[in-house]
């Protein structure tokens, strides 16, 4: 009978539905896969349905399981906001902080920013997920991501935490002490250029350029492709290839005399770096901090 379901059973369910793996749900939920399976299958039991398709690889919500994953999950994450809610009236903000953000923002927006504010308050713990898909932040369970400005989507909240960004194109001098420099975009397509793979889509990302209003998109090649930005920069500095990262990471190799900026003239301006949520997020204490330790200044 309903009346005799174990609420812990219940949430359970939902954190296997979640992860759809019953080892990843017992590590989180901190108990045995058996334990778990076997609350599971005495939560099937007491319904009179299946609520889990067990598989080799792991496991999926059937229709049933789906319709009372739907039916529950808001419950249950307003019954998590009130907990943290009531856990953060003390004197100092606590909980933990999830984002998601690309790693160039992580080093130069991110930590500079939080790092001067995690001293001041102990109980905030900070969790920092490096990618370059367009994740579900909601579903992932994050409490906000950073992205380019025209990334976000319409539906969240969204604060400004960079000025406007400039991409530019540089090589070593060794690289171009045996190629031509490139004059116009479409000049690369001759170059060994450094590929970044997009998560979202498995592409790989295009260069795009600007001059006068003009914009123009270069898929480039190149003998190396890499899914982090990091490793495309250090290729260059190698002479292996050119790169196409922000201004900011380029400019103080060239000020330096490792690397050479091409294609200036055609280096396109995009929005800056944005931290976004969803609107009916709960404002809890320490995600205000970090909201604010983030917000750029006029």
């Amino acid at each position: 009978m309903a009346n005799r379901i174990d609420l812990n059973s219940l949430s359970a369910f939902i954190v296997v539905a979640r992860e759809r793996s019953f080892t990843r749900a017992a590590a989180q939920l901190g108990m045995t896969q058996s334990a778990l399976s076997h609350s599971m299958r005495s939560l099937e039991e007491r319904m009179g349905v299946r609520l889990l398709a067990r598989t080799t690889r792991g496991a999926s919500a059937t229709e049933a399981g789906e319709r009372l994953l739907s039916k529950l999950t808001p419950h249950y994450e307003g019954i998590e906001a009130e907990l943290a809610a009531i856990s953060e009236l003390r004197d100092k903000p606590s909980g933990t902080v999830r984002i998601t953000t690309h790693d160039h923002a992580a080093s130069t927006i991110l930590w500079p920013k939080l790092s001067k504010l995690l001293p001041n308050y102990p109980d905030i713990k900070l969790e920092i997920n490096i990618g370059y898909g367009l994740i579900d932040i909601v579903a992932e369970r994050f409490d906000a991501g950073v992205r380019i400005g025209d990334q976000v989507a319409k539906d969240m909240i969204a604060v400004r935490i960079s000025p406007d960004i400039r991409m530019a194109v540089a090589g070593s001098p060794a690289y171009f002490a045996t190629r031509e420099k490139p004059v116009v975009p479409q000049d690369l397509t001759s170059h060994n250029c450094g590929n970044l793979r997009m998560a979202t889509h498995g592409g790989l990302f295009a260069w795009e350029f600007e001059k006068n209003g003009k914009e123009v998109n270069v898929q480039v090649t190149g003998q190396v492709i890499f899914n982090t930005s990091a490793q495309l920069l250090t290729a260059a500095l190698e002479g292996h290839a050119l790169t196409y990262a922000p201004e900011d990471v380029i400019q103080p190799h060239v000020d330096a005399g490792r690397l050479v900026r091409v294609l200036e003239d055609w280096s396109p301006t995009f929005p800056g770096y944005h931290l976004y949520y969803p609107s009916r997020r709960q404002a809890l204490p320490a995600f205000a901090l970090v909201v604010a330790a983030l917000r750029l200044r006029d």
